[in-house]
């Protein structure tokens, strides 16, 4: 097993590319350690679990809230466990959301670290520090933001996830090459899902590819005062809809770009929206989507990027670009009004 250490602003997080689970014997003392996966993980690798502690939650989004985190820590007082115990979520972002959560104020703070299950968590929702949960429609609203101990890339957990899983995660790949790495963008317009899908080798070249894009602009920025924000194109509107429509997040955040394509093109004159819009639709996501204005914008307004009456709205300037616009609220409503 070979391991890459990423420093942050007060702790660092060991990451382990193309490993397995088995390995954690040699990163953590089991014996202490409590894994949290879902039904639907537990279901399909049930043998992976075999002779650990392990709480299982019912899996998917509307369950990432308060009464989920109560729940945990419960099991955790009924497990005794204290401030040696070890939390490792293993599953997709609700998983990770809620570990990390649970993990930093459990105790005022235990130690944790993440298997990513899902090609999303592996490419975005694991890494950075955020932990969160949400409140009604109201996503990632209360949280905090700490850094794993370690993250484990096991990819034999791909193999049970269905076409959906794999769509959603090249949301946030596509999102990357959008903001970051023009050349990504056009390896991925020159190939499709079902590459990707047949060809590990190149998948798991694409998963590092993209976990050091956000390792490095998380690095800079931890605290998303700057650069980090850029990390959140698409998700200003994708968010507001996520909840509201039963979207998956790679659906509703492939959405929310389009919609801030078409708003840099109105504000910077940005001429690849077309561009955009192919490429979602050759990774099988949506892009234009009817939805309640009015009702959407009321949700949109409470997004953590707001800032008293403007909002840092994510916008390219072009493929491989993308940069923070501060837009009035009373301008950014009549925008969306107009979409």
């Amino acid at each position: 097993m070979s391991k890459q250490t990423y420093k942050f602003s007060n702790s660092s997080t060991d990451f382990y590319f193309a490993d397995s689970i088995n390995s954690l014997k040699n990163i953590v003392d089991v014996k202490n350690a409590i894994f949290i996966t879902d039904e639907n993980i537990f279901k399909a690798h049930e043998k992976k679990f075999k002779n650990y502690q392990r709480i299982i939650l019912p899996p998917g989004e509307a369950h990432k809230n308060q009464d989920t985190v109560n729940s945990i820590i419960q099991q955790l007082i009924a497990f005794e466990a204290d401030r040696k115990t070890v939390l490792i979520g293993v599953g997709g972002g609700v998983v990770t959301d809620i570990t990390g959560f649970v993990a930093s104020t459990y105790m005022r703070g235990i130690k944790f670290g993440f298997i990513p299950t899902t090609l999303l968590a592996l490419v975005d929702a694991s890494i950075g520090g955020k932990n969160g949960i949400d409140i009604g429609v109201y996503k990632n609203i209360v949280g905090v933001t700490r850094q794993p101990s370690f993250i484990l890339h096991d990819y034999s957990f791909l193999n049970s996830l269905p076409e959906s899983e794999w769509q959603n995660g090249f949301a946030e790949i596509i999102k990357h090459a959008c903001i970051k790495d023009a050349a990504m963008f056009k390896e991925l317009q020159q190939h499709s899902l079902k590459y990707y899908f047949s060809k590990k080798k190149e998948a798991a070249i694409l998963i590092q590819r993209n976990a050091k894009i956000k390792l490095k602009v998380v690095q800079a920025d931890e605290f998303e005062q700057n650069e980090r924000r850029l990390l959140n194109f698409g998700h200003t509107l994708g968010h507001a809809l996520e909840n509201q429509y039963e979207l998956s997040h790679g659906q509703a955040i492939s959405i929310g770009m389009t919609y801030a394509s078409h708003i840099s093109q109105q504000l910077f004159g940005f001429k690849q929206t077309e561009a955009i819009v192919k490429t979602f639709e050759q990774y099988g996501l949506p892009t234009y989507f009817q939805f309640d204005k009015s009702k959407v914008f009321d949700v949109l307004k409470m997004d953590k990027k707001r800032e008293r009456k403007e909002m840092n709205y994510i916008l390219l300037e072009k493929i491989g670009k993308g940069v923070v616009k501060q837009i009035p609220l009373i301008q950014l409503e009549k925008i969306i009004q107009s979409l």
